[in-house]
């Protein structure tokens, strides 16, 4: 990653954070930071493109959706203010990857060990759905992230089938030898990210939504073999 890996990474991020490339998003975003839902009335709503975060030498990236509009796009952390991001959390924590067990603010003090969290698109999309153009356009930000961490990435986990799929293109368009058919998402599937003989691993698990996790599709067992699986091949 080079020898300021971390400025490298703050440089990116602030990037992120004042892009207005897509007008649809840019206008969900701050519509939902100044309307608000009612039990966050008194919540300062960041309503921009929210960073990625973590560990700048990590090994581990974490690759998930968007941001919720009323989690992340009010908090300005990813998965950081509703349930997706306490199932995360938690189960990071349970893993050793993550110094608290618990998500609500910028502030907080939680910090990640070995591992970046990163998502498709940095902004909070109507019903959790960008389209095409919205997604292709911020593929470019994990495309930079993934030349940054490759020198040194051994484990991908991507948090659902969009995540999965994103991060495959991700890797076509920065010319790597991906996999031909790509691999078939299913939760714990395990694959390589490109043909090389030392490419990392990616694992796939479902997305910790609450459509999954309310309804048992996901379980939170589910959930942390997929975090110790990761754990497991960071220490092979």
């Amino acid at each position: 990653m080079g020898r300021d890996p971390g400025k490298r990474l703050d440089a990116l991020n602030r990037e992120i954070m004042v892009c207005r490339t897509c007008p649809r998003l840019v206008a969900w975003r701050e519509r939902v930071a100044r309307e608000k839902r009612a039990s966050f009335q008194e919540d300062d709503y960041w309503g921009r493109p929210v960073p990625s975060f973590g560990d700048p030498k990590a090994r581990l990236l974490i690759v998930g959706l968007a941001p919720a509009a009323h989690g992340a796009n009010r908090t300005g952390r990813m998965f950081t203010g509703d349930r997706s991001g306490d199932w995360l959390f938690r189960a990071l924590h349970r893993a050793g990857f993550a110094n608290r067990a618990e998500a609500v603010s910028r502030n907080d003090g939680l910090t990640l060990h070995d591992a970046w969290l990163t998502a498709s698109v940095h902004c909070a999309p109507p019903d959790n759905k960008p389209i095409p153009a919205e997604r292709k356009a911020c593929r470019r930000y994990l495309e930079r992230e993934l030349e940054l961490f490759l020198p040194r990435l051994r484990v991908v986990v991507a948090l659902g089938g969009f995540a999965w799929t994103q991060l495959y293109r991700t890797a076509g368009a920065l010319g790597l030898p991906v996999p031909r058919p790509r691999p078939s998402f299913g939760h714990a599937t395990e694959a390589p990210l490109t043909t090389a003989p030392d490419a990392p691993t990616v694992l796939a698990s479902y997305h910790p939504s609450q459509q999954n996790t309310f309804t048992g599709r996901l379980t939170e067992e589910m959930f942390d073999a997929v975090w110790r699986r990761a754990r497991s091949l960071l220490e092979a």
